[in-house]
């Protein structure tokens, strides 16, 4: 089953959403914000995604410059950047789609449609 785990009032979200919908792909929405990824699930997405572990921040997000994140990652443990990630779903760069198998981080026209042209 296809899962977007999304943030209803960002535009990038919307844009994901109605990309799947026009293309009539039914994804199951998780709202990324009151259902926060736990470590555990972070961890797996990130390694399915075969992304560096930055990749899946919210770097322009309010939360992230807060924190001061920006001047922390470079010395971060991998360890450590789960446990921000998964204390704040804010900090998460979104969309990520994913099948179970494999996940796309953000929203590119052109990988979606290399995400199902590969087929799921």
């Amino acid at each position: 089953a296809l899962t977007l785990y999304w943030y209803p009032k960002c535009g990038t979200c919307r844009k994901a959403k109605k990309w799947l919908d026009e293309h009539g792909i039914e994804v199951q929405t998780v709202h990324l914000v009151d259902e926060p990824l736990t470590k555990e699930q972070l961890a797996r997405l990130h390694r399915q995604s075969g992304l560096p572990l930055k990749k899946f921040f919210n770097t322009s997000g309010m939360k992230y410059r807060e924190l001061g994140l920006k001047d922390k990652l470079d010395r971060a443990s991998e360890d450590e950047m789960l446990d921000w990630l998964a204390s704040d779903g804010m900090l998460v760069k979104r969309p990520i789609l994913t099948d179970g198998e494999r996940v796309v981080v953000g929203f590119r026209e052109q990988e979606y449609e290399a995400f199902f042209a590969a087929g799921t």
